[in-house]
């Protein structure tokens, strides 16, 4: 199938195809004799997967070790368990800092409501930020 026809059974752009190809995550398809790329019906189904694996939090370079386990044959679902694991050990500390955060910020607007806008600096740059 040519670029054009795996674009649109991909919902994807055929700059974003070649991008792939360029970046490692699909193999460069074999050419017809007018050199149109020839895409077998693999091709979609591992662009549903890039996906897939980016809608899940991967990094291209990620998903290029998954999919190089999967061409030499080996099973990647253990390495993609580990993959999963330390996204989702990331996020739960970005979340736990982002919840202190928002407790400082809430002290933050608690503060700005009780200091007057006209007295705002005397001790400094700015009471609600630097109340000493």
């Amino acid at each position: 199938m040519r670029i054009g026809d795996l674009a649109t059974a991909s919902g994807l752009t055929t700059k974003t195809i070649r991008f792939y190809e360029q970046a490692g995550l699909l193999p460069e398809p074999p050419r017809t004799a007018s050199r149109y790329r020839d895409y077998s019906g693999d091709a979609a189904n591992r662009l549903a997967f890039i996906r897939d694996a980016q809608g899940a939090g991967l990094t291209l370079a990620e998903i290029r070790s998954v999919l190089a386990l999967r061409d030499s044959g080996e099973s990647p679902c253990g390495h993609v368990t580990g993959l999963i694991s330390q996204h989702l050990a990331d996020i739960e500390q970005r979340l736990a800092e982002l919840r202190k955060t928002r407790s400082a910020l809430r002290d933050l607007a608690q503060r700005a409501t009780q200091t007057d806008p006209d007295a705002c600096g005397e001790n400094g740059i700015c009471t609600i930020l630097s109340p000493h």
